[in-house]
């Protein structure tokens, strides 16, 4: 179980690394984000601030959504 949660919480905090220093999210990206979000992990108050981050980027074209 420990591996597990480490292992989602490493991919995802390299998934928000590369989505914020990229400024493009992809669809892998996207469903990454999605998973950990309906996960039955709880999420860390500074990892929802980033996905929040994240989102706000794309609301205003700050990140590019690419395929």
């Amino acid at each position: 179980m420990y591996s597990q949660s480490f292992s989602l919480q490493f991919s995802l905090e390299e998934t928000i690394t590369r989505v914020i220093s990229s400024r493009q999210i992809t669809a892998m990206d996207k469903q990454q984000l999605k998973n950990a979000f309906l996960g039955h992990e709880t999420l860390a108050e500074d990892e929802i601030t980033l996905i929040d981050r994240i989102l706000y980027g794309v609301r205003h074209g700050i990140l590019e959504i690419v395929d």
